[in-house]
């Protein structure tokens, strides 16, 4: 499957925001200039639609997806019943490479996502190797021994272990407790024009 391989400050700085969740003194300094050469003469003035499309891509972007998978999110959750930006949030955070971010294994999503794909994450006992697969209420997510005793994972399994509220981690093992709401997931993105982006 495709996927974006290209510098991550290009995006954040594309959309104005610090999508990759890290501290970085180069990007704070640039973020306010579009890349490339035309960066320095400011942004334009965007339509409606434009600012609906920043919105879908930024909050596509935080989460490392391609526009098909994204979009199908998207349609599933206004398909449901229930809230649609609260659901099209658990769609998004209940994905297995998410969970692995959320649980504090990885630093970066993009890191999940390759642990989950080499085998180095087991849901309930089980090996599963597909960063999307959707991660259920009670489900026990470890990390395989092997990866676990790595010098950079063991460091990071020994920061604080209570990252946000909606999981419990114990060492090298997680729970999701229960699906989170919109507003415990602080991303720097307006759901409803996201939602709009895609009715029309």
């Amino acid at each position: 499957m495709a996927r974006y391989t290209g510098p991550k400050h290009k995006l954040s700085r594309r959309e104005g925001v610090n999508l990759t969740g890290k501290l970085s003194q180069s990007l704070e300094r640039r973020i306010s200039t579009p890349p490339g050469s035309q960066g320095r003469r400011g942004r334009r003035k965007i339509t409606g639609y434009g600012i609906q499309l920043r919105e879908k891509q930024k909050l596509k972007r935080i989460y490392g997806l391609l526009e098909k998978q994204f979009s199908r999110y998207v349609a599933q959750a206004s398909r449901e019943q229930g809230n649609t930006e609260e659901l099209l949030v658990q769609f998004l955070e209940s994905r297995l490479d998410n969970v692995v971010y959320r649980m504090g294994f990885a630093h970066s999503r993009a890191q999940a996502r390759q642990y989950v794909s080499h085998g180095h994450v087991l849901v309930n006992d089980q090996r599963i190797t597909i960063p999307s697969y959707k991660v259920q209420e009670g489900d026990i997510v470890t990390l395989r021994p092997k990866l676990a005793s790595v010098e950079v994972v063991k460091e990071k399994l020994s920061e604080d272990e209570n990252v946000v509220d909606f999981v419990k981690r114990t060492k090298d093992k997680g729970t999701l407790l229960r699906m989170p709401t919109r507003d415990e997931v602080a991303n720097p993105v307006d759901y409803a024009l996201v939602i709009e982006f895609y009715s029309r």
